[in-house]
């Protein structure tokens, strides 16, 4: 099950929080940490940041981030997110080109999430919060649309307001983020960008003009949720 709606502003901020499920696996997640980076040697056990609460007034989500470390996540999502109280919160670059078409990347296979489909993102970290304990999901949505694509913040036009999606221990923070240019344009851009990235990020982009584009292609369940609700709204 999927939960999308819209709101016009987020409040994200960091506050202390003590996971204490990560505290007692913490002998299963070292040794699923191994098994993943026996399989992944390029990962790397950095400090990330969660969702512990969110709160909807209104027109504003409120949303309560904490510090934990990679292998925590990876092993909460591994062993089937057991804690229901928390979610992988992150915020979530929707691409589209002039003709209506949306851009996903497929991830490279040195990535934990190798092969899979996504709207450029990532795992917000300490570097998005503030010197006020903001975390700052908009500046991280630009600079991972930048880090994985090549295209420029100056090329974007992001639409107001933010589409939530909640589905399978994923909580998306998701802004269209509108291109000048065509999809096959757009295509053309990124791959130049990715074959000039010693270590991409993505093996690949897919374009998509319908939910019969993603094919059997692996997908995060916040993607087909979104893709449905913006294909219907045109």
């Amino acid at each position: 099950m999927s939960e999308l709606f819209r709101v016009a502003r987020v409040e994200a901020r960091l506050v202390p929080y003590r996971w204490a499920w990560a505290e007692e696996q913490a002998a299963a997640i070292a040794a699923n940490w191994e098994r993943r980076r026996a399989k992944t040697p390029a990962i790397f056990n950095g400090r990330v940041l969660m969702v512990a609460d969110t709160r909807r007034a209104g027109e504003v989500l409120e949303a309560e981030f904490f510090r934990t470390d990679y292998a925590n996540l990876l092993g909460w999502n591994d062993m089937g997110q057991p804690d229901p109280t928390v979610a992988n919160g992150f915020a979530m670059g929707a691409l589209r080109t002039a003709d209506g078409a949306f851009i996903l990347g497929r991830m490279g296979e040195h990535t934990a999430n190798a092969g899979r489909l996504y709207f450029p993102c990532g795992t917000p970290d300490l570097s998005d919060v503030t010197d006020r304990g903001e975390v700052d999901l908009a500046g991280s949505l630009v600079r991972e649309i930048e880090e994985e694509t090549g295209l420029r913040s100056d090329e974007l036009a992001i639409e107001p307001g933010w589409t939530i999606v909640r589905a399978e221990g994923l909580l998306a923070f998701m802004q269209v983020a509108r291109l000048r240019m065509d999809a096959e344009a757009a295509r053309v851009r990124v791959l130049a960008h990715l074959a000039a990235d010693p270590k991409p990020e993505l093996a690949g982009i897919q374009i998509v003009r319908s939910l019969r584009d993603l094919g059997d292609a692996p997908v995060p369940a916040v993607v087909p949720a979104f893709l449905r609700d913006a294909f219907r709204d045109g």
